[in-house]
């Protein structure tokens, strides 16, 4: 039958027919405010979406070089704060007392608003680039110990049992046995972190920095309707920067761990 070839039963597909009746909508509500509902200012609350896409291809070298910025900076911040994260994990599963120490104050620090921590860490530090690295290291830090915490404690105790039984030295069982267990927590951490972190960086740019796509979408903010078109394509590159940090991860997990069900074409057991 047609419907089992391997492009329909792909996820390709599916994913196509839903972005084209996204922008199909989108262009159709967009021309509904503009000439039936005359809406003022239609096309700063919804432009046309051939406009935009007009503007991406247009100011694509600006574009490209400013979110390379703010994806580069944003990517360091996210592996400091993964490297972080990760070892504050490791320490908490080998010590009820670490934990019981660091677990709160990584709780508390999530309290403070990041709208809020911004403007303060880029007031101290007067460097728009190590305060992106820095902000986007905090967002990572968290959701990543969190996760490799639950992923490290996560082990059948009779695997753990075995291997203490066989005189396995501490090293030995997390390097063979709760390390590869951790992985698919691990990764459910950093896959959260990455999109965060790349909004961290671009909330930093908005405080005053003067490379990034955060400090385009400020400038044409500040211009108002008549730069709604270059508005809305920054907002995109900044989506897309997202999306893209999250597949980034999605592909390492998919080499890292591909014994994973949801990478194995029948699911199931290995």
């Amino acid at each position: 039958m047609k419907g089992n070839s391997p492009i329909m039963r792909s996820r390709v597909l599916p994913l196509l027919v839903w972005i084209f009746g996204l922008l199909v909508v989108w262009e159709a509500v967009s021309w509904m405010l503009l000439h039936v509902a005359k809406t003022p200012l239609a096309q700063s609350k919804l432009p046309y979406v051939h406009e935009v896409a007009t503007t991406l291809w247009k100011y694509s070298g600006t574009l490209l070089r400013e979110g390379g910025a703010t994806f580069g900076n944003a990517g360091i911040g996210f592996l400091i704060g993964a490297a972080a994260g990760v070892l504050l994990a490791v320490l908490m599963s080998l010590s009820r007392t670490i934990e019981q120490l660091a677990f709160p104050y990584a709780v508390a620090s999530q309290m403070i608003p990041i709208l809020g921590l911004a403007p303060i860490i880029y007031g101290i530090v007067r460097d728009e680039q190590v305060s992106r690295i820095i902000i986007s290291g905090y967002i990572t830090f968290f959701p990543v110990a969190l996760n490799m915490l639950r992923g490290l404690r996560s082990v059948d105790l009779s695997a753990v049992e075995l291997m203490h039984s066989y005189a396995a030295k501490p090293w030995a069982v997390y390097w063979k046995l709760r390390f590869p267990a951790a992985l698919p927590g691990l990764f459910s951490g950093l896959k959260i972190a990455a999109p965060l972190a790349v909004t961290g960086a671009i909330l930093v740019e908005l405080m005053g920095a003067q490379h990034g796509i955060g400090v385009i979408m400020l400038r044409n903010l500040y211009y108002g309707p008549s730069h709604t078109y270059m508005f809305w394509s920054t907002v995109l590159v900044g989506a897309l920067l997202g999306i893209a940090s999250y597949w980034l991860m999605t592909l390492i997990e998919r080499l890292v761990a591909p014994w994973q069900p949801e990478f194995r074409p029948k699911g199931g057991d290995r």
